[in-house]
């Protein structure tokens, strides 16, 4: 269960973080959620699908690890196998909170019943002096890209929506060992469709600067033949 606690310096002064990958710490995941803002990045390592949230009628961009649920194929001996780790994973254990009717400051929050909180060893957040680390300063960082790329996504996959841009994927390979591995349950962006809109919604589209994050979610298909690859080698070498 999460323990979220504003960030202090005074109570967290010589806390540390692990920043090593493993499943112990809760790296062990399918996909995690993933911004427009960050699509450029993420296309360049993984597949970008779509997934409609049922309670919320709304849709999430999803960067894709592996092809069922508890399984990274990203992960390899304590580190991850890519340049570019998705934001909403990269900043664990850290994460932005504020007011319930989202006036006034954000702030850093923390869970610290996240094993990733470290004893001796680890990142330290604050320096002798109590002053923010360069670790600490780039989080951050992250965590306000993060922020500003959910309260952009809303508009982008409304977009999506709106156009119906969007159709459901189901994808089953056959992998080398003669098993057979299925992606059911998410969505792709209509290629056909998207290039017989009109000028007029590609206009606007491109006026709210949605052009280039679908360009994006297209291109990221192609990381779908590199995640079999891996799940081959994964079978393979263990």
């Amino acid at each position: 269960m999460s323990e979220h606690a504003i960030l202090d310096t005074a109570a967290h002064r010589d806390l540390r973080i692990r920043t090593d990958r493993s499943p112990e710490l809760g790296d062990a995941m399918m996909c995690c959620i993933t911004v427009p803002a960050e699509f450029r990045q993420v296309q360049n390592e993984y597949a970008i699908l779509f997934r409609l949230n049922l309670e919320r009628d709304a849709f999430n961009a999803l960067a894709m690890f592996g092809f069922e649920a508890g399984e990274n194929l990203y992960l390899d001996n304590g580190r991850w196998d890519a340049r570019y780790i998705p934001l909403a994973l990269d900043i664990q254990p850290f994460l932005i909170g504020g007011a319930i009717d989202g006036t006034g400051p954000r702030q850093v929050h923390i869970d610290m019943a996240s094993p990733r909180i470290a004893g001796e060893e680890g990142m330290r957040l604050f320096d002798e002096f109590g002053q923010p680390t360069p670790y600490l300063d780039g989080i951050t960082e992250k965590l306000g890209a993060l922020d500003e790329g959910y309260r952009g996504s809303a508009a982008f996959l409304d977009a999506l929506k709106r156009h119906d841009l969007l159709e459901p994927m189901s994808l089953e390979i056959t992998l080398d060992d003669g098993s057979t591995n299925r992606l059911v349950g998410f969505h792709v962006i209509d290629e056909d469709r998207f290039r017989a809109l009109d000028a007029q919604s590609l206009s606007s589209l491109h006026a709210d600067g949605h052009l280039m994050p679908i360009f994006m979610a297209l291109a990221s298909l192609a990381n779908l033949g590199a995640l079999v690859a891996r799940k081959n080698r994964r079978l393979a070498y263990g």
